[in-house]
């Protein structure tokens, strides 16, 4: 599925759940810093928006914040909507759960990009229902529980990325 991956060709990702405050913004920090870690800048652009427009400009949740701080991850981003047009953009979309699947997959009607459209989850070595639950409702122990799975399924999908570098 993935294509060659180059310091002229990087590979563009996009973290994506419904309002780009919690489980997306976690997602874009975590797989950037893994990527720092790495050394390989250079070779990803990493994003994330929301299915909503509930919170543009907003930063990340304060709750999501601090679980990623004492993670060691800083998580940059600002609120944004997801627009049909980034469909084109992407090589990788991924949708923290299956609403934010459905929402994504029906702003591209003829199915064009599906197949770059996946489940964040499909990366988890423990990949439970497949979805990133919503932290919200869950107190600190849910904003724990979403690092924890972004953070084990961005380790697993950078390492398949990795193998298509081309250095």
């Amino acid at each position: 599925m993935y294509r060659t991956i180059s310091q002229e060709d990087p590979f563009k990702i996009c973290f994506v759940c419904l309002g780009n405050i919690c489980r997306s913004p976690t997602g874009e920090g975590a797989f950037q810093h893994l990527v720092n870690e790495r050394g390989l800048q250079a070779f990803f652009i990493v994003d994330s928006a929301g299915t909503s427009a509930y919170h543009i400009g907003e930063p990340a949740n304060s709750k999501s914040q601090w679980v990623a701080n004492q993670n060691g991850v800083t998580l940059h981003s600002r609120a944004a909507r997801f627009k049909a047009s980034d469909l084109e953009y992407y090589d990788l979309i991924l949708a923290m759960d299956h609403e934010n699947l459905a929402n994504l997959k029906a702003l591209d009607p003829a199915g064009k990009h599906h197949d770059k459209i996946r489940l964040m989850r499909d990366y988890d070595p423990d990949p439970g229902d497949g979805a990133v639950p919503d932290p919200y409702y869950g107190g600190m122990n849910g904003f724990q529980d979403v690092f924890t799975m972004v953070m084990r399924s961005c380790e697993a999908l950078l390492s398949e990325l990795e193998e298509k570098l081309d250095h």
